[in-house]
């Protein structure tokens, strides 16, 4: 039978201890903690998900190309919606720390 480093069980340990002090902790370590989780899960994952936003939008854009072919109400809404769209990836794309701050400066704004 294999040995093991007992890495798993040093790591199982820790988050037991975390999780019995849980109930203690303020609400906002935990989220915190979930929000440093998934920014560094999503900050691997960005180049790929800017590319499906960026394919999603020429999907938009094709769609509104075909409505226009068919008799359909409503294509103002759906034009503005795909305009807005392309405006807040195209933010993300070039200037992602600047809305980042407009985010946070919100967030905390909305808070008080």
């Amino acid at each position: 039978m294999k040995q093991g480093t007992g890495i798993a069980a040093s790591l199982a340990a820790v988050v037991s201890s975390v999780a019995t002090i849980s109930c203690c902790l303020p609400l906002g370590f935990a989220a915190a903690l979930g929000a440093g989780v998934s920014s560094a899960f999503f900050t691997a994952l960005r180049p790929w998900l800017l590319g499906v936003s960026l394919a999603l939008l020429g999907l938009g854009f094709w769609q509104q190309h075909r409505t226009k072919q068919c008799a359909v109400r409503g294509r103002w809404i759906a034009n503005l919606l795909l305009w807005a769209a392309v405006v807040v990836v195209a933010g993300m794309i070039f200037f992602p720390q600047q809305v980042a701050g407009l985010i946070a400066d919100f967030s905390a704004r909305s808070g008080q």
